[in-house]
C-alpha cells in the first residue's frame, strides 16, 4: 500500500458480533490491495470491539477508533468520510459481503471514465447464513449524460445500492454530508446523480444481508428511522415529523441549486421533483417488478468473496 492510500473504506458499526467478521474478511481480501479501512464503532456493548481488535493486530491497513457513546448512525458514517485520505471513498457495511474482485472493477471503471462520479455493481440479497436468495436489476438511468434523466429515474425507479459504491472523495465532501432525516439514504443518491454520471459494472459482486436485525427492519416509522441515524431526532418537540419531511423535500431542492447545470437542465429537474411529489412516491412501489427472487441462487459465494471458503467449506 502506498504512503496515501488511494482509497477508503469507512465502515461504521455497532454491536456487530455477529456478522462484522465475516465483512472485515471479505474487505481484506479484495484483489485491489491500496485502501485503508477506518472502522467506527459506535460504542458497541457486544463484542464487536474484541473482534476488530484482532483484526487491527493483523493488518496495517486498518484504523480503528471506538466512539465515546452512541452518536447514531449518520454521524458515524460521516465521521469514517471525514478521516478518509484517500481521493476515492466506499461506505460498506458490517452484515453485507464484497466478492474479491469488486473494489479492483470499480477502481478501474472511474480510472476508465474520468466523467464518472461512482461506480458500483449488481447487487444479490443474502440471508443470514450467507445463501443467497435474490438478484436485482439495475434499472436506474444514472449512466444517462442527462443530468435531469439521471435525477428523475433516481426519485421514480428503485434498485441498486450505489450509497455502497466506490466515490470520489472529493465529490462527496462537495456535498453536504449524510443527514439523518426522512429517506435521507435516497436525497444523497440523488445529489450525486447530478453531479455526474455513475457506472454499473454488470456482475453480482455487492451481497447485502437481509436479517432480522437490520435496522431498515427495526425501524418502521419516520420518527425510529430518524433517531436511529441520529439520537437527537427522538426529541419530537424539536424534530417534529413534518420537519423530518420537509427536511427530505429540501434536501432534493438542495441538490438542485447546488448542481452546475443549464437552465434548462434545472427546470427539468425542479419538474421531475414535482411530478415526484404529486404522485406520493407511489410509483416507487413497483419495487417488486425489478427484484428476481431466486434467479442466481447457485452464486457460489465460496469461490467469490474471501473467508467464505472456510464458512461454507
Amino acid at each position: 500500500m502506498s504512503v496515501t492510500p488511494r482509497l477508503t473504506i469507512g465502515l461504521p458499526v455497532y454491536n456487530g458480533e455477529n456478522f462484522i467478521a465475516a465483512s472485515i474478511e471479505a474487505l481484506l481480501g479484495q484483489t485491489f490491495e491500496d485502501f485503508e479501512l477506518i472502522i467506527s464503532d459506535n460504542a458497541s456493548v457486544d463484542s464487536t470491539m474484541d473482534i476488530c481488535r484482532i483484526y487491527e493486530k493483523q493488518d496495517s491497513r486498518i484504523r480503528l477508533v471506538r466512539q465515546p457513546r452512541n452518536i447514531g448512525l449518520t454521524p458515524n458514517h460521516n465521521f469514517t468520510l471525514d478521516e478518509a485520505q484517500g481521493e476515492l471513498f466506499k461506505w460498506a457495511s458490517h452484515d453485507d459481503l464484497y466478492a474479491r474482485d469488486l473494489v479492483k472493477l470499480c477502481v478501474k471503471a472511474l480510472d476508465e471514465h474520468p466523467d464518472a462520479v461512482l461506480a458500483h455493481s449488481g447487487t444479490a440479497i443474502i440471508d443470514g447464513s450467507g445463501q443467497v436468495v435474490e438478484t436485482a436489476k439495475y434499472l436506474l438511468k444514472t449512466a444517462s449524460p442527462r443530468p435531469s434523466e439521471r435525477f428523475r429515474s433516481t426519485l421514480f425507479d428503485v434498485g441498486g445500492d450505489d450509497d455502497g459504491g466506490v466515490i470520489r472523495t472529493s465529490v462527496l465532501r462537495h456535498i453536504p454530508p449524510r443527514g439523518s432525516y426522512h429517506h435521507a439514504d435516497r436525497t444523497i443518491i440523488s445529489e450525486l446523480a447530478l453531479q455526474g454520471p455513475f457506472y454499473h459494472v454488470p456482475e453480482w459482486l455487492f451481497f447485502r444481508r437481509d436479517h432480522p436485525d437490520r435496522a431498515e427492519r427495526k425501524h418502521h416509522t419516520v420518527r425510529s428511522r430518524s433517531a436511529n441515524m441520529d439520537p437527537r431526532r427522538a426529541d419530537a418537540m424539536r424534530n417534529p415529523i413534518g420537519r423530518l419531511y420537509a427536511e427530505y423535500i429540501w434536501g432534493y431542492v438542495g441538490a438542485i441549486r447546488r448542481a452546475s447545470l443549464p437552465a434548462s437542465e434545472r427546470r427539468a429537474c425542479y419538474g421531475h421533483l414535482a411530478s415526484y411529489l404529486a404522485s406520493r412516491a407511489r410509483v416507487r412501489e413497483k419495487n417488486a417488478a425489478l427484484w428476481q427472487p431466486d434467479v442466481h441462487a447457485d452464486i457460489s459465494l465460496s469461490a467469490l468473496v474471501a473467508g467464505q471458503e472456510r464458512e461454507n467449506g
